[in-house]
């Protein structure tokens, strides 16, 4: 791994090791885990525009993937994260629950009651930009129809689909 790649150094910050895990961070460094980043515990990538991930990212959309939990490991903090559930914004109408580091506000994942068993983190979360940058390029857009208009979305040559409703996983 170059050095140059971990921007934010934060303790124990590490690119992809042998288990094809790599650790992610939240701004103050408070909380750390330990993320599947490549094989069959890593799910699928994606760019998310529904109206929830407008609000919770305080952004146009969210980049998120999809990690098997019995493959992540929480480094340290996870007594610093702090839940909120809701279900009232939530299209399929299952509950979504958000983890966010009480310390800085970072929101290091979600996880959705329709799907359990899996974590669903923020792409930039991963303290590797290569590995942002390179291995966790969103492949599929999901609630296009609620796209800002000044994003045109995912490179149609690139993006494996646009969904208009929720993006499940690979399979």
């Amino acid at each position: 791994m170059n050095s140059s790649s971990i921007r934010l150094p934060s303790e124990g910050a590490k690119g992809v090791q042998s288990d094809g895990r790599a650790t992610a961070t939240c701004f103050c460094g408070e909380v750390q885990l330990l993320l599947p980043v490549e094989g069959p515990d890593m799910i699928g990538t994606f760019v998310c525009n529904c109206t929830d991930c407008h609000k919770i990212s305080a952004s146009a959309f969210a980049s998120n993937f999809i990690v098997k939990e019995s493959a992540t490991t929480h480094v340290r903090g996870k007594d610093k994260l702090k839940e909120f559930t809701q279900n009232k914004t939530i299209d399929t109408g299952n509950t979504m629950s958000n983890y966010f580091c009480s310390n800085c506000g970072t929101l290091m994942y979600r996880v959705s009651s329709g799907y359990p068993g899996v974590l669903i983190p923020r792409i930039g979360t991963v303290d590797d930009f290569d590995i942002q940058s390179n291995q966790l390029k969103p492949k599929v857009e999901q609630f296009a129809s609620d796209r800002v208009k000044w994003f045109h979305g995912l490179d149609e040559k690139e993006a494996d689909v646009h969904f208009d409703n929720f993006y499940r996983g690979a399979k």
